[in-house]
């Protein structure tokens, strides 16, 4: 079955960014008959998974592979390659992307070098939307989709360092962006890029010494379990969340053991209590005396870092693996962005409850995968903008969304990292009901479109 032509009629929308996100819902609304323009400030799809990519925005490294095994990250219509490993190259996940885009028709329907500098709603409830080029177009609909891997977070510490200092977003490979070799090195935090590229520079040829800092330990997730990959091992999503919790930690403790035995500091908290960091090496180099843990910097003092315990190195290169913001710079209006806790709820994590018109896709920390995170919310867009599908009342929409939060977030100790977890399966479960349940509201209301077609694409106007 081809794809359906825009229909008359309908709203047209505004994509912004070209990611994995952004391309399966402009698949989705193409299939449906929507239009759109869907605008990447690159050169090509692919977002965070274009290594080097030149808009400076990708915290892809040339070592990475993904830490979702290839059956948990393939798109429902489009299955990944037959010879690919459990956990494929970075190389591999762009290619996939490309395939999937060329395959249906996508490329053509995306400007691509073309960023979108502001996004802002009018008197009358449309979206006036800024570009690079100095454009502005209207657009019944907005959907955000410029991912939120690109802005670093970088702590504060007294004092200075004289070595060299950068985040994990710049890091390439052990020579880029400075040489390590033979180098104290210093990777703050113990997320998964953190033990990726900690472990990467603790192989003896490399760093001199390799010192990882962090605040608190972790629970470290090997990639296997009982020779398959661990997440195809995931709870079934109607199982009650403290009995698979329960389950959960019984089998990684049995599996993996306690984190003191391998040098590591012992966690303050249960399994799956922080987002997990999987890593099939660390524990590894850990283990082999490779990597030296230490708590918190203290303080920066010139040549040598003051750490919590009052210890003091002398250390090289400081490495922040200490995560990202959540940033929409091209919106303005303090209620559609993050608050001072990095906080968004949303309805479905995709809608703010009063604003019909706005989709953010793709934000969430999903577990197994992001990957086709937004392929699933795609489906209720899609049945939105075309009348079959309606939302629910405002109040109903806030009391889900507690609820939602509730639920997926409700097992995390407090953090920023936290704010946006989601349990895949348990999300696409739910969305599947509330996408039914949207679906007889609608018909009742006799499938009258929420968001009509208004927008009528403005003159060019000079950049402000």
């Amino acid at each position: 079955m081809s794809p359906a032509l825009p229909q008359k009629g309908l709203p047209k929308a505004c994509i912004i960014g070209a990611g994995c996100s952004g391309f399966t819902t402009a698949k989705r609304l193409k299939d449906a008959g929507v239009p759109y323009d869907c605008f990447e400030a690159s050169d090509d799809i692919g977002g965070n998974w274009y290594f080097k990519n030149p808009n400076g925005l990708s915290a892809c490294y040339e070592s990475l592979h993904i830490d979702t095994s290839k059956w948990r990250l393939a798109f429902e219509d489009f299955p990944v390659p037959a010879g690919w490993p459990d956990f494929p190259h970075h190389s591999q996940v762009l290619q996939y992307f490309k395939d999937y885009v060329a395959h249906f028709g996508l490329r053509e329907t995306i400007t691509f070098n073309t960023k979108v500098q502001k996004a802002a709603r009018t008197d009358d409830g449309l979206w006036s939307v800024t570009l690079s080029t100095g454009e502005t177009r209207l657009y019944d609909v907005l959907i955000v989709a410029n991912g939120h891997h690109w802005d670093p977070r970088i702590p504060e510490y007294p004092g200075s360092f004289d070595g060299v200092a950068f985040h994990a977003h710049a890091y390439s490979d052990p020579f880029d962006p400075v040489d390590m070799r033979g180098k104290t090195v210093v990777v703050v935090g113990m997320g998964n890029s953190a033990m990726d590229i900690a472990s990467e520079l603790a192989q003896r040829p490399i760093a001199g010494k390799l010192i990882v800092s962090a605040r608190r330990g972790v629970w470290v997730f090997p990639k296997y379990l009982n020779g398959k990959p661990s997440d195809k091992s995931a709870m079934p999503p109607w199982m009650p969340r403290k009995l698979g919790l329960s389950m959960a930690r019984s089998l990684i403790r049995k599996h993996v053991g306690k984190m003191e035995d391998y040098g590591l500091p012992k966690p303050d908290h249960e399994p799956l209590e922080a987002h997990p960091s999987v890593s099939g090496e660390f524990l590894t180099r850990a283990g082999c005396g490779d990597i030296t843990f230490k708590p918190a910097i203290k303080a920066l003092e010139g040549k040598t870092v003051r750490f919590a315990d009052d210890t003091v190195e002398a250390v090289d290169v400081i490495v922040f693996a200490t995560g990202y913001k959540i940033s929409f710079p091209f919106l303005a209006e303090p209620a559609l962005v993050p608050d001072a806790d990095h906080r968004l709820p949303l309805f479905k994590r995709m809608m703010k409850p009063g604003t019909p018109n706005l989709f953010y896709m793709g934000l969430a920390q999903a577990l197994p995968t992001l990957v086709n995170f937004a392929e699933q919310q795609s489906k209720l867009v899609a049945e939105y903008l075309t009348g079959r599908y309606a939302l629910p009342a405002i109040a109903d929409m806030q009391r889900i969304t507690a609820k939602d939060e509730e639920r997926h977030t409700g097992q995390y100790y407090a953090s920023a990292r936290h704010t946006i977890q989601v349990d895949f399966g348990v999300y696409c479960a739910d969305l599947k009901k509330e996408i039914a349940a949207g679906e007889r509201r609608a018909k009742a209301a006799g499938n009258r479109l929420s968001i009509a077609a208004r927008a009528v694409e403005a003159l060019p106007l000079a950049a402000e």
